[in-house]
């Protein structure tokens, strides 16, 4: 911003009432008993308050770091059915797997997913024949309805049409098939916005300190706000710990012999400026079980993932010298070597899938979710796949319904009854609200550049009218953040007054893409800084 002036808190909750502030959520939080706490804010913990506070449960939602802080945010940002497990015979797994990924992205948030094309290159000498993989993305597109076409081979030269960094030396055929794509950081955000739309109270930057215990039970836990140091509990009559990751730090405060439910695999990637445009995604076969994805993402390159076990410290994971050299030695099976050179990383990240306890190869491991019940009654989910996020909600729900003794009573609805494609906020077309904001900023003022309304629409749809109102009070929030991102300061203010966002990290990796761009000066770390402290 060419001036940096105060602009103080808004103070009002797009969707209606006050935000609260961190020390009136810490009072709301420690003078209630609640029917449910979910300690963990990753997607897991976050879609089981969405949908516990729908069925009319008194919910309440803590997290140590940001909400979808660690592995949430640090996925493929896939929707999608598993081409892979169709090799392994679950058809039916696929199936539903398409119903949750089309639910998702067509009625729940068509503004924060968009429909990808993926090509599946076929080369001499690779793991699968051009003839299997043509019927395998056939069956692939047929258990979805064909709602994304009909999966189908094409030649080479038509491929690189499409992708023109395609490595063609020795490509055989390409086969052709549909997924989604997301910003998983923004989807996890509506998501929590939904929770608290439907009566749940959220707190990020609190860490579990300890659990309260009554005649044996777990009945809440002790906090501590990471922010200033203030330490507080809250009262619940359920506990549920979605602590992904730390899924057994958190059981072994409720046990101390508690033996380990889990076990980690680290999935690696990296984010390279593009040298061309990409209108589709590669996914190419690394050996028979494993993929290695090459996807446009955010106007940036998206490559990875690896897929090792992991043994140590959840919050240690980073992404390391021999996870670059795997990532773009990999990639190069089937991108060009100009699209991989060093200096166009702008960024890496790695996150820890969460897999059943027990033997084998971590790659050919199903992504189930455990679920498991303490002596003290706490539960504990961890696992899954970020495409059947709802499901995964419903299904922890089903589980409290069928405690003994339904410790959460009569006051419940059921899963059964709960809508079953409820939208997250901000639902609408995102070429109708970057139409409109081209025309007359939303009919809050002048039109904006092309790629800063699209970027509005597709990470906040209609709530991107509110953010262009907020630059339209205070002109110099209209400005561009840095000159090659689409973001404009009034998101760092809205993050700030109504997305929960604390720290620089939260603003600029999560509510942002500033970070993953490699744009996150020190000069524009320290402006949202500014920002940030002049909450009311």
């Amino acid at each position: 911003m060419s001036t940096l002036q105060r602009v103080p808190a808004l103070g009002t909750h797009p969707a209606g009432g006050s935000l609260p502030t961190r020390a009136e959520t810490r009072d709301q939080l420690s003078n209630a008993t609640y029917d449910l706490l979910v300690i963990g804010g990753g997607i897991l913990g976050i879609s089981t308050a969405w949908h516990a506070s729908q069925s009319g449960l008194r919910v309440a939602l803590v997290d140590g770091g940001d909400f979808a802080g660690a592995t949430s945010s640090a996925s493929s940002k896939l929707l999608h059915g598993g081409l892979r497990y169709l090799q392994t015979g679950a058809v039916k797994l696929v199936a539903e797997n398409h119903f949750e990924r089309r639910a998702v992205s067509r009625q729940v948030a068509p503004h924060l997913a968009n429909p990808l094309t993926f090509y599946l290159p076929v080369y001499k000498g690779g793991p699968h024949g051009a003839a299997k993989l043509g019927a395998g993305v056939f069956a692939y597109s047929a258990l979805s309805a064909f709602g994304d076409g009909v999966g189908h081979v094409i030649s080479p030269a038509k491929a690189r049409q499409a992708v023109p960094e395609l490595r063609t030396d020795n490509l055989k055929a390409v086969a052709v098939y549909g997924d989604d794509q997301m910003n998983d950081a923004r989807m996890a955000l509506m998501t929590v916005r939904a929770a608290v739309d439907s009566g749940a109270t959220v707190l990020n930057h609190a860490e579990v300190t300890g659990l309260r215990f009554t005649q044996g039970r777990v009945t809440g836990a002790e906090l501590r706000d990471r922010m200033d140091g203030t330490e507080f509990g809250v009262d619940a009559r359920l506990v549920l710990n979605a602590t992904g990751p730390w899924v057994d730090h958190l059981r072994k405060m409720e046990n101390p012999d508690a033996a380990p439910s889990i076990r980690l695999s680290k999935g690696a990637h990296l984010v390279l400026r593009r040298t061309a445009p990409w209108k589709a995604a590669l996914a190419t076969p690394i050996d028979k079980y494993r993929i290695t994805f090459a996807l446009p993402w955010e106007d940036m390159l998206l490559l990875g993932t690896t897929d090792e076990e992991y043994e140590g410290e959840p919050g240690d994971v980073a992404v390391n010298e021999k996870d670059i050299h795997q990532i773009l030695d990999e990639a190069a099976f089937s991108v060009r070597d100009q699209q991989l050179t060093r200096d166009l990383i702008t960024y890496s990240f790695a996150g820890l899938r969460v897999l059943p306890g027990g033997p084998g190869d971590t790659s050919k491991a199903k992504r189930e979710t455990v679920v498991t019940e303490g002596r003290g009654g706490m539960l504990s989910v961890a696992g899954g796949k970020w495409t059947t996020f709802r499901h995964i909600g419903r299904t922890v729900l089903a589980k409290l319904e069928s405690l003994p003794g339904h410790p959460l009573g009569q006051g419940m609805e059921p899963v059964s009854r709960l809508p079953k494609k409820l939208p997250l906020p901000g639902i609408a077309s995102p070429n109708a609200v970057a139409h409109r904001l081209l025309i007359d900023g939303g009919g809050t003022g002048p039109s904006m550049a092309v790629d800063t309304a699209r970027h509005l629409a597709t990470h906040y749809g209609s709530l991107a009218f509110d953010i262009v109102r907020l630059a339209n009070e205070h002109p110099a929030l209209s400005e561009r953040i840095h000159p090659d991102a689409p973001e404009i300061w009034a998101q760092v203010v809205y993050a700030r007054d109504h997305e929960w966002a604390e720290t620089v990290d939260d603003v600029l990796r999560r509510r942002t893409t500033l970070t993953i761009r490699g744009l996150d000066t020190e000069d524009i770390r320290h402006r949202v800084e500014t920002l940030l402290g002049e909450r009311s």
